[in-house]
């Protein structure tokens, strides 16, 4: 369906894409995946023609069309739902020739098309699709110059969802979505007819979605089968091979090597010595592997420890002058609790993160909140509000002032911008580069409590994988607003539903929350009695199961681990074996197997005694 033939681009001077070369199979469903600055974006601008190469070409089969969504989100007086059915432009030519044709043969003929393309169906389509994210019915009929420029993107989205073209490119589709928005997608494109490429770091929906993982990497491109998770166990394994295959390549070099320096010179081996430099010659280099890694965040600790709870709340409401937005809050939030906020957009989860972190007063009820709380705020809006002629340096030097500069550019170093990386404009950052500062700097003072709003929208997995353990590490309350499935399920232990006008405990996890959104289980998914039975005893408290379950994953990590050194201890065996190797090696490498076995006996052992205490306690 789509061919990329020595492709070649170059931004500025550096060489962005090189000689890249890959062909997708009709009806695939692939994620493209790469650093951040791999040149994703710029491969997608290649493919709808916005660019053009140094080298190369892209192609496709004659009149397959080709969908995006558009770069400026759509405006104007027309509905949401009018903007969407004039995305499909067959169907709109039709109907507008149907109203002034008067040859009986053509309008028959446009009569039948309409009925083959189910034009007169398309209304309810382009609703189920609107409606799927985050658009009622009213919405629907409403202008789209009502909305923010994050709601009309959701809109350009669903119209070449609508379209149905037969490539349809999506650049980080999810970055505007809420949960369910998120969740409802990845349900619709696991039946879209149309060949998908989608940039996405979202490692849950590559999973899902995806069927080839198509790896941009230093300039060059690899198309993997599989989901995310596939490639990056198969990507490991040759990275594996090919280190192996590296090492064994120096050391042939260097024995060749080693012979022509011997007997270059001598008169009976010169021509043995010519033609073993000949072999090196023709040696091909195997490509060292650079795996590049990933700035921690780091993050200080808590200025001064709170005692729990450190905020109540008995029958608060809160909203914005006389209107309620929020109403009828019985919660209690503890010095180390962590929660994941869930609720569709619109419903009230920016006005409940103002009220619990001290930015807007109760309208009614009774909150108590400890005296000394302090709370940082990350908010995806935030990042429009750096100031765009300053630096990482400056934006830290306002929270220092006085400093000594070398003490300044230390912690900016910590937040991850050490040396020149300090004096970077801010509009020459990268997304994930502003969202890093920021967090730095909503947890420059250590706060007792962190509320995280999208935190993941421009990271790439491996700094998404690093937000994960910063915020397990981080000592003091967390509350996290997100579309990211993964980092929910890797972090929070209590999860807290906005909906109805209210925020109350959502009793079940992130898969129960998934499977109510997508209309297969109630919001609470506990069953309720057969009558006549006896009343099932309260729910014991879960919010000790975070730490349980980051014990877990780190039990699998070292599982994993395990696992890997038993692999090339083995492999190492089995080289010896077939070589007639050194039996006191032999015997030093097959005890070492026999300690590795029994450490990872242990560690199976520990993961299921704790798997069963997250099972009991839930």
């Amino acid at each position: 369906m789509l061919h990329i033939n020595g492709l070649s681009y170059r931004l500025g001077e550096r060489l962005l894409i090189d000689s890249a070369t890959a062909a997708l199979p009709s009806g695939a469903r692939v994620g493209l995946v790469g650093r951040n600055g791999a040149g994703k974006t710029t491969l997608f601008r290649l493919m709808r023609g916005e660019l053009s190469p140094e080298a190369g070409s892209i192609t496709t089969p004659k009149d397959a069309q080709l969908g995006s969504v558009e770069q400026e989100a759509p405006g104007g007086a027309e509905t949401l739902i009018d903007f969407v059915l004039s995305a499909d432009a067959e169907r709109s030519a039709l109907f507008a020739e149907a109203e002034s044709a008067s040859d009986p043969e053509r309008i028959a003929e446009i009569q039948t098309r309409l009925v083959d393309i189910d034009a007169h169906a398309a209304p309810a389509r382009a609703a189920r699709i609107l409606s799927g994210l985050g658009f009622d019915e009213p919405a629907q009929n409403r202008a789209l110059s009502e909305y923010s420029g994050g709601w009309r993107v959701r809109v350009a989205l669903a119209a070449v969802l609508f379209s149905e073209p037969d490539i349809l490119l999506l650049d980080e589709p999810t970055n505007y979505l809420d949960l369910e928005g998120v969740l409802w997608l990845t349900d619709y494109l696991k039946t879209c007819p149309s060949t998908i490429v989608v940039i996405s770091h979202d490692r849950d929906l590559l999973d899902e979605v995806a069927d080839h993982i198509l790896h941009l990497d230093r300039g060059k491109l690899s198309l993997w089968t599989g989901g995310y998770t596939s490639f990056e166990r198969q990507r490991r394994e040759q990275q594996a091979l090919q280190g192996k295959m590296l090492k064994k390549q120096e050391e042939r070099r260097a024995h060749l090597q080693a012979f022509v320096d011997r007997f270059r010179a001598s008169a009976t081996k010169a021509t043995q010595a010519q033609s073993r430099l000949k072999m090196l010659a023709k040696m091909e280099p195997i490509a060292a592997v650079v795996d590049e890694t990933v700035q921690p965040f780091k993050w200080p600790p808590v200025a001064k420890k709170l005692s729990p709870p450190i905020v109540t709340m008995e029958k608060v409401s809160a909203g914005y002058g006389d209107r309620v937005v929020l109403s009828r809050m019985d919660l209690t939030l503890s010095n180390d609790d962590r929660i994941g906020l869930l609720g569709a957009n619109g419903n009230g989860k920016s006005t409940f993160a103002k009220l619990i972190g001290g930015r807007l007063p109760p309208m009614g009820g009774k909150m108590v909140r400890a005296v000394k709380l302090e709370a940082g705020f990350f908010a995806q809006h935030q990042i429009d509000d750096l100031e765009r002629g300053g630096t990482p340096y400056t934006h830290v030097a306002e929270r220092m002032r006085g400093e000594a500069e070398a003490k300044i550019r230390g912690r900016a170093a910590l937040i991850g911008f050490s040396g020149a990386r300090a004096d970077t404009k801010v509009e020459a950052l990268s997304g994930g580069e502003k969202a890093r500062l920021l967090m730095g700097l909503a947890t420059f003072d250590g706060p007792q409590l962190l509320i995280l709003d999208e935190p993941t929208n421009h990271l790439d997995i491996d700094s998404r994988a690093e937000l994960i353990e910063a915020i397990n590490d981080y000592e003091g309350a967390c509350i996290l607003v997100s579309h990211d499935r993964r980092l929910l399920e890797a972090c929070v232990d209590r999860l807290w539903l906005v909906a109805g006008g209210t925020v109350k405990p959502f009793d079940g996890d992130v898969a129960d929350y998934s499977s109510y959104v997508l209309g297969q289980g109630a919001p609470n998914p506990r069953k309720k009695p057969a009558p006549g039975a006896k009343p099932a005893p309260p729910p014991k408290r879960t919010r000790d199961q975070g730490p349980l379950k980051r014990e877990i994953a780190a039990l699998e990590d070292k599982m994993n681990r395990f696992q890997d050194l038993l692999r090339r201890v083995d492999e190492a065996l089995a080289e010896a074996g077939a070589s007639g190797g050194d039996a006191l090696k032999m015997a030093d490498l097959a005890a070492r197997r026999g300690d590795l076995e029994r450490a990872l006996a242990a560690a199976e052992e520990a993961w299921l005694e704790l798997s069963e205490q997250v099972e009991e306690a839930s």
